[in-house]
């Protein structure tokens, strides 16, 4: 009988052949797919390093890294492909003296950075993250802390003044009155003290000209002499004594980038709040006040309850 070969064999290794042609086909699809992700800022500091680490750890598959300002070329001879993520106002600066560039992410800068360094004007492939809460929210804090209380009083000066008409669109949405004082100069206490006297309560801008660890005594002493509440301008000042603001920390905006970095960089939006968020109240000035000790979680997820979601 002669020796007939097996069909097996050959059947075998076609259906290898095919298999590695999948797999090879998957691993490239999936190269291709990683994304480059580039984190740049002025000091190559242990914080940045830190937030970079955690990053790459939300995001396996990207290559995410940190490369310093200085050992950056212009933003223009970029790869095209590269989502960049600025991580101050230093390199801010240097990003907008090249208008070609990646599509660049502007992390934790407030509405009056953004003003004094872009003006009124959004450069193109620029999203503005924004690190002050927004007004809507601490509007609708307060009224939750403080029910009763009617009249909104709000410090500005030439810095934060374009933020009055988003300030007042927002209160009377809620039944709220906002009473204004120009204070250009924080030596002079007649316009706090006059504020004072024609407010239920004191809503902080985040501005640093206005509050700072200069003016945090005068500010705070002064309400309370009063026993009239302060909230915000933002966490750092509830812990110096006011009564309670809206904040989000490295969790909220890791978890904010990796919501965008899922999507394709035309439809990153223009201007954005982190949307997850928490609050900080100080314990010690709630009881000065007479307010009942809040449980901060509870807070929280009643005012992100009640925001508008896209």
């Amino acid at each position: 009988m002669l020796y007939s070969p097996s069909r097996k064999t050959p059947i075998l290794g076609r259906l290898l052949a095919g298999l590695c042609l999948v797999v090879a086909g998957l691993l490239s699809s999936l190269d291709a797919s990683a994304a480059d992700i580039l984190l740049t800022g002025a000091e190559d500091s242990p914080g940045m390093q830190s937030f970079t680490q955690a990053l790459s750890a939300l995001r396996p598959a990207d290559n995410v890294h940190f490369q310093p300002l200085a050992s950056l070329p212009a933003p223009g001879k970029l790869p095209a492909g590269t989502r960049l993520i600025l991580l101050d106002l230093p390199s801010l600066d240097w990003r907008l003296q090249d208008a070609q560039g990646p599509a660049t992410l502007v992390l934790r800068i407030s509405r009056l950075q953004a003003r004094q360094h872009l003006g009124a004007s959004l450069p193109p492939r620029l999203s503005l993250l924004w690190s002050d809460p927004p007004l809507d929210r601490q509007l609708r804090l307060t009224r939750l802390l403080l029910p009763q209380a009617k009249r909104v009083g709000v410090l500005f000066d030439s810095h934060s003044e374009f933020l009055l008409k988003e300030l007042h669109q927002a209160a009377h949405s809620l039944g709220l009155e906002v009473v204004t004082e120009r204070w250009d100069n924080t030596n002079d206490s007649r316009p706090l003290q006059t504020l004072l006297k024609n407010s239920d309560v004191l809503l902080g801008l985040d501005d640093p000209d206005l509050y700072n660890p200069k003016t945090a005594k005068n500010l705070l002493l002064s309400s309370y002499a009063r026993q009239l509440a302060l909230i915000g301008p933002n966490a750092g000042f509830v812990r110096a004594g006011s009564l309670a603001s809206t904040y989000s920390d490295q969790s909220d905006w890791l978890a904010m980038l990796d919501e965008l970095l899922d999507r394709p960089p035309a439809t990153w939006p223009r201007m954005h709040y982190p949307q997850r968020f928490k609050v900080l109240s100080n314990p010690q000035v709630a009881r000065s006040l007479g307010i009942e000790q809040m449980n901060e979680a509870s807070v929280a997820t009643q005012l992100a309850e009640g925001e508008n979601r896209p």
